[in-house]
């Protein structure tokens, strides 16, 4: 198993955090928590799955996009997989497509749903092809640079990312339309489109992955810490804990 990460080309840097190739020789079934990044695949050998709670196993495409989630997503792997996966920064998927992102939320699609399929084709092709991991990394970067739309960032959407993170997801969004001084309808519109989830929703999941982070790090109480960040009550906190994770908070301690 082997997970190897690379810093993307210059012109792709302000959009992608970073492309990796994710590679195990073993079947197995894994899973992933909401993050704030959509992720793009390529798998170039093997096939991948998807499940929740104890559901059939769902085919996925070789070649795929995952939009922001807010629930967990049980994974399935064949032997011998071979991935390149593409991890946008949070508003920084909306420079290649012209879909607006909140339109895959929840979803794991083909690609070939945003895409020509004919173009899909020769990047499966030409992956297929290569001899080494830089020449599956150079031809991802190719086909991306490709769909790249030089327009001007959304800045006020920027500004909303990173004031939620800087609160960790415990900001009310009438104040932070308040703070960029824009009606909240509007604001909601733009951050949809160009993030994938409404700001509510994205703020839910910074602070939900702030939570874990600190009880991680810190080895404090899963439950305080949600009731530290905002919620109300227990009960509240709980739900959207297990919603997110699958488990309790109890549950998800025993397994640290």
């Amino acid at each position: 198993m082997g997970f190897t990460t690379y810093i993307p080309c210059d012109i792709l840097k302000p959009f992608i955090k970073t492309i990796a190739i994710s590679k195990n020789e073993i079947a197995s079934s894994y899973k992933v928590l909401p993050d704030t990044s959509i992720v793009m695949g390529f798998q170039y050998s093997g096939s991948l799955s998807y499940s929740k709670d104890n559901t059939k196993s769902i085919p996925l495409s070789s070649v795929g996009i995952t939009g922001l989630m807010d629930t967990y997503r049980i994974f399935n792997n064949s032997e011998n997989i071979s991935t390149v996966l593409v991890m946008f920064s949070e508003t920084g998927a909306a420079a290649f497509f012209n879909q607006g992102m909140h339109e895959i939320f929840g979803q794991s699609l083909s690609l070939d749903d945003l895409v020509l399929r004919s173009q899909m084709d020769v990047v499966a092709e030409q992956l297929g092809e290569a001899k080494t991991d830089i020449e599956r990394i150079n031809t991802v970067e190719k086909f991306l640079i490709s769909r790249l739309k030089y327009k001007a960032k959304d800045e006020l959407v920027n500004m909303a990312v990173n004031l939620i993170k800087q609160y960790t997801g415990n900001i009310k969004i009438t104040l932070l339309a308040e703070k960029l001084n824009i009606s909240q309808s509007q604001f909601e519109k733009r951050f949809r489109k160009t993030v994938g989830a409404s700001p509510k929703k994205f703020a839910s999941i910074v602070r939900l992955k702030h939570i874990i982070h600190s009880s991680t790090s810190t080895g404090s109480n899963l439950t305080e810490l949600g009731l530290d960040s905002g919620y109300f009550d227990q009960a509240h906190f709980i739900k959207d804990f297990k919603s997110f994770t699958g488990e309790t908070p109890e549950q998800f301690l025993k397994k640290k």
